[in-house]
């Protein structure tokens, strides 16, 4: 294998390593020369995600740790993994997150706060305990995954809007917080890209063609392109970089969401949509 690879000797750990967006970002990573962690919580993704890893890329070094993102003990367990196998910590890429079509008036404290939890708790987690690893040997990248729905309103997605805008305020605190031990805290922002959960919607063609208007660049997204935005941000060419988002999303930032009240209605029925455009929480069945 090459030594010149700009990423050679240094570690990395990715949390939803077996997604779309996590695997792109270890093969990109991979690629020049990283070690990489993948942690998530089903080991035969993991496993097959990792055989793939290693038939594109020979020689690549990639290992998993079977984990919940959101609990503080698997979290610290998978970054005491990636950190032996090179007795160091370099860059973390906390992917974990997501959400669902349910208006504000059909959520209770408990769905809400789920969301909040799934976007936020799981990067807090994994920069809480991954700083003193990277400190250690000098600092290094956190490049967390975010949504253009933390600057553009998405009608019905109330709490992953505030979840993912949450996410980047936290990015920027922690940035702030932590340059002084050389480590950096940034976010990629992605539009509409196609992965495990957002398959079902990529079979839409209806639904996809009501994203298509809103996407100047005419096309969605793939995991590939957010992980070279996440490799721009995990690797030294971004060293002056900190407490940033970059939109990766096809222009769409420069319209606007799709407004998509026949998916509730799908979801939900014409009545419950009926009852919530008119201020009302839709009587339970």
């Amino acid at each position: 294998m090459s030594t010149t690879r700009i990423l050679e000797g240094r570690t990395a750990l990715i949390t939803g390593g077996a997604g779309g967006i996590g695997s792109a970002s270890a093969r990109s990573l991979l690629r020049d020369g990283a070690a990489v962690l993948l942690m998530g919580r089903r080991r035969e993704a993991l496993e097959h995600a990792r055989q793939l890893l290693c038939a594109d890329i020979p020689g690549a070094r990639v290992e998993y740790h079977v984990g919940d993102a959101g609990k503080a003990d698997d979290m610290q367990a998978a970054l005491q993994q990636a950190w032996a196998l090179q007795d160091r910590l370099d860059i973390v890429v906390p992917t974990v997150g997501g959400g669902a079509f349910r208006p504000l008036l059909m959520h209770d404290a408990q769905t809400f706060c789920a969301e909040l939890e799934l976007n936020i708790l799981t990067a807090f987690l994994a920069v809480r305990h991954a700083a003193p690893l990277m400190a250690a040997r000098g600092g290094g990248s956190i490049v967390c995954i975010s949504s253009n729905a933390a600057r553009m309103n998405f009608r019905w997605l109330s709490s992953y809007c505030t979840g993912k805008a949450g996410l980047e305020a936290f990015v920027r605190a922690a940035a702030e917080e932590l340059a002084p031990a050389g480590i950096r805290v940034n976010a990629v922002r992605p539009g509409l890209t196609r992965s495990e959960a957002t398959g079902p919607m990529f079979d839409n063609p209806a639904l996809l063609d009501k994203f298509f208007e809103q996407m100047p660049l005419g096309r969605l997204g793939e995991p590939e392109d957010i992980a070279s935005a996440v490799r721009y941000l995990a690797g030294p060419e971004s060293g002056w970089v900190t407490g940033q988002s970059f939109a990766v999303d096809g222009g769409s930032e420069l319209r606007k969401n799709p407004v998509l009240d026949d998916t509730v209605a799908y979801l939900y029925g014409e009545q419950a949509l009926r009852s919530v455009l008119a201020g009302s929480a839709p009587a339970e069945s």
